[in-house]
Order: C-alpha cells, then sequence, then structure tokens
C-alpha cells in the first residue's frame, strides 16, 4: 500500500496531468473536444476556477481555485480523466500499451495513473505558478515567443493574461527566459 499522500490544505493549486506513454494526444481535435467537454461537466458538479492552463500534445498544467473550505482536487481530476477517456474512446481514440498490472485492473491506457499536485502558499509562488504554464510552449521549443499562435494558441490563458494587463504581449521570449527557475515542476 502506498504511503502518498495528498496535500489538503489551501485553496489554489498547481497541477501537471500527463498522457499515459506521453501520447501526443491532447491537441488534436478530438482530443481538445473530449478534454473541454469533460472539464465542463465536472465543473458543473465540482466547480472550481481555472486560474491557468496550458495544454500541450501529451500533457496539461493547471493552476485552479476551489470553492471555499473545499479541498477535493483528486475527485475532479478523476473524473476529468475517466470522461475524457470514455469520450475519447468512444470516438475512436487509441489508448497505449498497458501493463498486466493495468489489465489486471481494468485500467485504460489513455492517462498516467497520478498527477502532480502543488499547493500554492502564497502571491509570489501562484506567479511563478502561473508564469511556469505560460512559458511552457517555449520551454518545450514548440514556439519561439510565448505570444505566438503557430498552433492557434487557445489552449492558453496567456492572451487572457495579456488581455487584463498581467503581462505585456512580448513576454517570454526566447532570447530573454531562464527557465531554471522553473525546473522543479518537470
Amino acid at each position: 500500500m502506498s504511503n502518498f499522500r495528498r496535500s489538503k490544505i489551501g485553496q489554489v493549486y498547481f497541477f501537471t496531468v500527463v498522457t499515459n506513454r506521453r501520447a501526443p494526444i491532447l491537441t488534436t481535435d478530438l482530443g481538445r473536444r473530449c478534454l473541454n467537454e469533460a472539464i465542463k461537466e465536472v465543473r458543473d458538479d465540482l466547480p472550481f476556477e481555472n486560474v491557468a492552463f496550458i495544454l500541450l500534445p501529451d500533457h496539461l498544467h493547471a493552476v485552479w481555485k476551489l470553492p471555499s473550505g473545499e479541498t477535493d482536487y483528486s475527485t475532479r481530476w478523476r473524473r476529468i480523466k475517466a470522461t475524457f477517456t470514455k469520450k475519447w474512446l468512444k470516438a475512436g481514440g487509441n489508448e497505449q500499451w498497458k501493463s498486466a498490472s493495468r489489465k489486471s485492473k481494468g485500467e485504460r491506457g489513455v492517462w498516467q495513473k497520478r498527477f502532480f499536485e502543488h499547493t500554492c502558499k502564497d502571491e509570489s509562488d501562484l506567479k511563478r505558478c502561473v508564469d511556469y504554464i505560460h512559458v511552457n510552449p517555449l520551454k518545450h521549443q514548440l514556439v519561439s515567443r510565448v505570444r505566438d499562435r503557430d498552433w492557434e494558441w487557445e489552449w492558453s490563458s496567456f492572451h487572457r493574461y495579456v488581455e487584463a494587463g498581467e503581462y505585456d504581449m512580448n513576454w517570454g521570449n526566447a532570447n530573454d527566459w531562464y527557465g531554471d527557475e522553473f525546473r522543479h515542476f518537470e
């Protein structure tokens, strides 16, 4: 039995959620549609505010703020992943190779079993997490500037932050980004 424990303090959390065997399915038309529908369905039952978000081919990062007194983000992620998986497979999406252990437990091969979670301790920590999310396409060399819409980056909350005046449109260029401060998240 695992001694794995999740944080049950705070209300703002950073997450990394990864597909099984890092399959690049999330930015496909089907992947985006299934994920969007799954998040909407779960959020209708179990509310949360999506503070920041980035979708990459094989993983996503998010910062959520839960309602006052709520700490159960695990149920939300479990339901999002399960809803996505049902929609994905029903629409013809593939699952990755499954270990004998996964097969014996009836687990699907779409998502990694767990996810990474970090409780944002204060405003400075929250800003660091949001910055990490928005610089992630640059970190993975998918764009040369965070503002690039090479992939029609509606899968990032970056432009919402620009519109709110949190970032200058030129924030996050490859020439002036120093990635070591974010390294511990991956």
